[in-house]
């Protein structure tokens, strides 16, 4: 019968740390990763509902002074976003004293090998008043 040893079990064991930090380390990256792609999402939301109100407010503007140019809606909304959300600002109506505009946003992915708008879309729609012409 032979007895094992507290060395030769410590042989055995070997490497076993290694390997449980390189599982932890790549349990962490993907939670980390997931929590970054929260993030930009939120953003991709965030940027859309700027830009409906920019391009809302732009088109809730009355006819331009002399000398002036008329605001643009949609270039207002282009604008208000970043432009690596590469955003499609459109009419939505409103109709009556007020005047609508959507803008959609694709969520990029921060996740390797995943395209754009994976995760899907961020749509945001705004009403802003029609102002008055003073008297």
């Amino acid at each position: 019968m032979r007895i094992r040893t507290h060395r030769a079990r410590d042989r055995d064991d070997r490497g076993q740390v290694a390997l449980e930090y390189i599982g932890f380390v790549a349990i962490l990256l993907l939670v980390g990763l997931a929590a970054i792609q929260l993030g930009v999402a939120a953003y991709a939301v965030n940027q859309a509902g700027t830009g409906a109100r920019a391009a809302a407010r732009a088109a809730s503007l009355d006819e331009p002074r002399a000398g002036e140019a008329r605001l643009d809606p949609v270039a207002a909304g282009t604008a208000a976003v970043s432009g690596w959300l590469s955003p499609k600002v459109s009419p939505a109506g409103g109709g009556g004293d007020g005047v609508a505009y959507t803008v959609t946003v694709k969520i990029p992915s921060v996740i390797p090998g995943l395209r754009d708008g994976f995760f899907g879309t961020a749509t945001r729609t705004s009403t802003m008043p029609k102002l008055q012409p003073p008297n």
